[in-house]
C-alpha cells in the first residue's frame, strides 16, 4: 500500500487531489494544512488528518519532514505555491531522512514559472507571449497600445492585476522590480492543464474554458479540443523543462494566436474538470513520482461542469485545532 500526503486540504486543488487518490484501492491518503477547518481534511479519517505550519513559515519544512518520517509517508502532494520551493529546495534531505518522494516540479522549473518575468523571457523565443517589461524607467518609455496590465511578478490568482488605460496612469506609478507591465491581449482566456512524463514529453494537455470564475478559480467551464492551444501549451511546459503537472493559462491576442498568461506549477483548483474529461492527472503523476511507466498520449472528451457547494457535517469536537483558525472556546 502507497502512502501519500497531500498538503493544502483547505483550497479546492487538495480537494480535488484526495479525492482522485481515494479513488485507488493501493493508496493510503493522509491530508495536511495550517488551518484546522480545511474541508479536505474531513474527507478522511481522523488519524489521517494533519496540522502544519504555514508554507513560508521557517519551520514549515522541518515539521513536514517529521511528519512524513512519522508517518511513514511514500509520496508528498504539495497544491499550495508558497510550500513548492522551500519544499523542492530540500527534495533529496525528504528523500533521505523519510524516504518520501515529492511529486512536484524541480527548483529551476518552479523559480522560472513562479517568476512571470523570468517566465516570459524563458517562453519568448517558443511560443507567442506578451510584450512583458519590470516597472522602471524603459517600460514606462516603452511605446505600449493602452490599456496595459499591471501585475506582481510572483503571485497567483488575480490578486495585485490592475488594467491601466493611459500613459497618465502608468507614469504615476512607483517603480517597482516586483511588479511587470504587460501587453494586454483582448480575447478569450483557457487553462491547458498538462502533464509531463520523466522525459520532459507531455502526455496530456487539456485546454478548458474559464467561463465562470470566482477568486480565481474556474467554477464553470468546459473543455476544448484546440491543437492550438495544447500545442502552446505544450511548448511553454517544455520551455521550462517541466515534469509533472501544471496549469498554463493563455489568451489570445489580435491575430487570433493563443498567448502565454502565467504558468501555475501545481494542480489547479478545476482539476475535477480535467478528471472527469478523462485524464486523470492526480493519479498520473502518483505513477510518475514512484517512477511508473506513463502512455505516452492520452486522449480527452468534450465535458462542461459547473461547482456547487458541498458540506460536511462532523462533531464539533472533531474539528481540528491549529494556530492559524479563530478556534473559541465553547463553540
Amino acid at each position: 500500500m502507497t502512502r501519500v500526503l497531500v498538503t493544502g486540504a483547505g483550497g479546492p486543488a487538495g480537494v480535488a487531489v484526495i479525492r482522485s487518490l481515494l479513488r485507488r484501492s493501493d493508496v493510503e491518503v493522509y491530508a495536511a494544512d495550517m488551518d484546522g477547518w480545511a474541508s479536505g481534511l474531513y474527507l478522511l479519517a481522523a488519524g489521517h488528518r494533519r496540522i502544519v505550519p504555514p508554507g513560508a513559515a521557517d519551520e514549515f519544512v522541518d515539521d513536514v519532514i517529521r511528519r512524513c518520517s512519522e508517518d511513514w509517508i511514500d509520496v508528498l502532494f504539495s497544491t499550495v505555491d508558497a510550500e513548492l520551493p522551500p519544499l523542492a529546495a530540500r527534495r533529496d534531505e525528504l528523500r533521505a531522512v523519510s524516504g518520501t518522494r515529492l511529486a512536484a516540479p524541480s527548483a529551476e522549473t518552479l523559480a522560472v514559472a513562479l517568476d512571470k518575468f523570468a517566465l516570459a523571457e524563458r517562453c519568448a523565443s517558443r511560443l507567442r507571449v506578451p510584450e512583458t517589461r519590470l516597472l522602471d524607467t524603459t517600460a514606462i518609455a516603452h511605446r505600449w497600445t493602452f490599456p496595459v496590465i499591471v501585475k506582481p511578478r510572483s503571485g497567483s490568482g488575480s490578486r495585485g492585476v490592475r488594467l491601466i488605460s493611459s500613459r497618465e496612469q502608468l507614469e504615476a506609478l512607483p517603480f517597482d522590480a516586483g511588479t511587470i507591465v504587460q501587453e494586454h491581449l483582448p480575447g478569450d482566456e483557457f487553462s491547458v492543464d498538462v502533464l509531463a512524463d520523466a522525459q520532459g514529453l507531455i502526455v496530456a494537455a487539456v485546454p478548458r474554458t474559464r467561463t465562470r470564475v470566482d477568486s480565481g478559480v474556474s467554477i464553470a467551464g468546459r473543455t476544448v479540443r484546440d491543437p492550438d492551444l495544447e500545442a502552446t501549451a505544450g511548448a511553454a511546459a517544455s520551455a521550462i523543462g517541466l515534469v509533472g503537472v501544471a496549469n498554463v493559462q493563455l489568451r489570445y491576442d489580435c491575430d487570433g494566436r493563443p498567448a502565454l498568461l502565467e504558468v501555475n506549477p501545481r494542480f489547479p483548483g478545476a482539476m475535477p474538470l480535467t478528471i472527469a474529461a478523462g485524464v486523470d492527472m492526480p493519479s498520473l503523476a502518483l505513477d510518475l513520482a514512484l517512477g511508473l511507466p506513463l502512455p505516452e498520449r492520452i486522449d480527452f472528451v468534450e465535458l462542461a461542469n459547473v461547482r456547487y457547494l458541498e458540506d460536511i457535517f462532523l462533531s464539533p469536537a472533531e474539528v481540528l485545532r491549529s494556530e492559524n483558525a479563530a478556534h473559541l472556546e465553547g463553540e
